[in-house]
């Protein structure tokens, strides 16, 4: 299953809502890339999945401040 190994978001469940207001369910993914990042606290790479937007904020503030932000262990 697509799910986030930092921030643990999954697919959510969502309605298709036509013209005539009938709703039908479906699934919202989340878009899961699998990443491989660098750590300079740890000196190394690091193998994640991550969401795009989880990719956004790493390049922002820093994986490890991220990772730590989110109660993960590296």
């Amino acid at each position: 299953m697509a799910k986030s190994d930092i921030t643990g978001k999954r697919k959510l469940k969502a309605q298709n809502v036509s013209h005539s207001n009938i709703k039908t369910k479906r699934w919202q993914n989340v878009n899961v890339q699998t990443r491989r990042l660098w750590c300079a606290e740890l000196g190394r790479f690091v193998t994640l999945n991550v969401t795009t937007r989880d990719l956004r904020t790493i390049d922002r503030i820093g994986l490890f401040a991220y990772a730590k932000r989110h109660n993960v262990k590296l």
